[in-house]
């Protein structure tokens, strides 16, 4: 054999083994960022954070019997005024919380239900005499606290192909060099939202956050499993699986939502393995999100400025 053509014969053998070392390297990099993520790692909770009792139940804070009386305690926050209709939703729920607990304990001398309710100060908020000692009426609700049959998921909307609300969304021009206010203060709370976010256990009066979010969730009927990046969840429903990252705003922060955040978001977003992913903030968005959003349709941002029309959304379509 030619001496120039073994040389050519090493040179490719050469080549092809420097080629082959340099894909086994890159795949051992992506194999080890993928080792970062939540699941990999083990830090994503593979189950459901809210459990299937409790999912789309008001918290329970305390149950007894005495006196012949179920006296039921939720943790809940209150107005200063009674709200009836909320009044109802928890007797209907305290129902429920008798209906589980008969299985293990006697209620057969229970004559009446008494509901107590409230955070910093608890009171009584309703009552319910049985028609017979031990016999309760029917389920009043069967899905607990759920807005799934009676408003558009808001979490879903925003992804699909047609928004027949007509809601558009935009970013501020000019973002305020100050302290934000707090967001509750510049949103309307529709009353029945109001009342579906303390029957779960979220106060309105302190709304923004993480909380708020899986307030939300929770009335929608997703499950959720905690991330490893703080604030972030896997949500799942019918199916599909939405990615969710929140940046809550802190007194002294930029009030704009930073480029590094959003990077950060779509890393862990592309890694998830959801179908969708949303990031949801109370600061304001740079116009940098549009270009994003037009480039990947399953990845949207809920900002400040857009969180009321994200809320206004349950109520539309």
């Amino acid at each position: 054999m030619e001496p120039v053509i073994v040389i050519i014969l090493l040179a490719l053998v050469g080549y092809l083994l420097f080629n082959m070392f340099r894909n086994r390297s890159r795949r051992m990099k992506e194999a080890a960022v993928q080792a970062q993520t939540a699941q990999a790692t083990g830090l994503s909770i593979n189950r459901d954070m809210f459990g299937g009792e409790t999912g789309h139940h008001t918290p329970l804070e305390s149950f007894h019997v005495a006196h012949g009386e179920a006296r039921v305690t939720f943790d809940v926050p209150l107005d200063d005024e009674d709200d009836d209709v909320l009044n109802e939703l928890l007797l209907g729920e305290a129902v429920e919380v008798v209906r589980q607990k008969r299985h293990t304990l006697p209620i057969d001398e229970v004559r009446e239900i008494v509901v107590f309710a409230g955070r910093d100060k608890v009171r009584e908020v309703a009552r319910h005499r049985l028609p017979a000692p031990g016999e309760l009426p029917p389920p009043m609700h069967d899905l607990g606290v759920s807005f799934t049959t009676i408003a558009h998921d808001p979490f879903a909307a925003h992804f699909e192909e047609r928004d027949e609300s007509g809601v558009t969304f935009g970013t501020v021009a000019n973002v305020p060099e100050d302290d934000l206010p707090p967001l509750v203060d510049e949103l309307r709370i529709p009353k029945g939202l109001d009342r579906g976010l303390r029957a779960l256990g979220a106060d309105p009066a302190n709304l923004g956050g993480p909380d708020f979010v899986i307030a939300l969730l929770r009335l929608f009927g997703y499950s959720v499993a905690e991330q490893a990046y703080e604030g972030s969840y896997m949500a799942t429903k019918d199916g599909q699986s939405t990615f969710i990252a929140t940046d809550a705003y802190k007194s002294g922060d930029y009030p704009e939502l930073q480029e590094n955040v959003i990077r950060r978001f779509l890393g862990e977003f592309s890694s998830s393995a959801a179908n969708r992913g949303m990031l949801i903030t109370d600061k304001y968005g740079p116009f940098l999100i549009h270009e994003i959003e037009t480039n990947q349709p399953k990845v949207r941002f809920i900002t400040r400025e857009r969180i009321q029309k994200f809320i206004d959304s349950m109520a539309l379509g």
